[in-house]
């Protein structure tokens, strides 16, 4: 599975570096305090970029409290079986 996911990400990559360099034309990009022109290639890269590092994190930050929770429970789960074989070999003894 890893591999397949290495090459499909190595042609996402590829594709997307080609399509940059095939866009070419300058376009003017605003910020509130400063304009700057770059190639649209650039622009369209930098966006997918940024929408895949924000949608990573989204993805992560909605795993975060599903895995703490599991992790509570499983951690209060392992301290009532530890208390509970003390106590039978408290009571064996």
């Amino acid at each position: 599975m890893r591999p397949l996911l290495i090459v499909l990400l190595v042609l996402v990559i590829a594709a997307g570096a080609l399509f940059g360099a095939l866009n070419g034309a300058r376009v003017p990009i605003g910020f509130y305090v400063a304009e700057v022109e770059v190639p649209l290639g650039v622009a369209l890269l930098c966006a997918l970029l940024a929408g895949w590092l924000l949608g990573g994190l989204t993805a992560w930050l909605g795993q975060v409290p599903r895995l703490r929770r599991q992790l509570r429970a499983a951690q209060r789960e392992l301290r009532e079986a530890r208390a509970a074989s003390a106590d039978a070999a408290r009571e064996a003894a």
